[in-house]
């Protein structure tokens, strides 16, 4: 993939975002995890504390049922592997011989990517898609005519047209609060 200059983002927080790393970083499972972790918790955190709530994610228990070796693992990979990558990135500041990590700035604009590097709930562009499609119908029908739309008033069809509308745009509301990095409760993929 050829980088131009659209594949740098600008954040909020003024901190320059490359595409490319940034869909690297979020494509593992672990490290979505680790920065669900601190986003949630919104300050420095002790790479123990980090492991085992990631370990317990992946294992699907709470923390307090995390096994010593379950725990090991997912603290060697995080401090050798994951967090350095995160570091590099500008995603976390990584301190390898206190054992803290701290998200950065850039971690508060990544919610973004998760819609695009983790599966939605539901495919939102195609829900739409449908919902014009039935709209366009509706309008096809009533401005012919049709015998069946003929019974209502075209006010209460364009009232449900909008409650449609109204309803689909507080569920897609509702959904992705439930994605945002950080949420209270584990990753949106555990819930699953």
């Amino acid at each position: 993939m050829n980088l131009s200059s659209t594949d740098w983002l600008t954040s909020g927080a003024g901190v320059e975002l490359d595409e490319e790393v940034v869909f690297s970083v979020l494509s593992n499972r672990r490290r979505r995890f680790a920065l669900h972790a601190l986003c949630q918790r919104g300050d420095a955190a002790d790479l123990g504390w980090l492991a085992k709530r990631v370990a317990a994610w992946e294992a699907g228990v709470s923390p307090a049922e995390v096994d010593s070796d379950t725990r090991k693992s997912c603290y060697v990979s995080l401090q050798q592997s994951h967090l350095p990558k995160m570091d590099e990135a500008d995603i976390v500041s990584f301190d390898k011989r206190a054992g803290v990590v701290r998200p950065t700035p850039a971690a508060e604009e990544l919610d973004i990517y998760f819609d695009v590097v983790t599966e939605p709930e539901i495919p939102w562009h195609g829900y739409y898609l449908g919902l014009a499609a039935v709209g366009g119908a509706l309008l096809t029908a009533l401005w012919t005519d049709a015998m069946l739309f003929s019974a209502l008033p075209d006010l209460a069809w364009m009232a449900f047209l909008v409650a449609a509308l109204v309803v689909s745009a507080l569920a897609h509301t509702y959904f992705a609060r439930r994605r945002r990095l950080g949420s209270d409760g584990p990753p949106p993929e555990v819930e699953g």
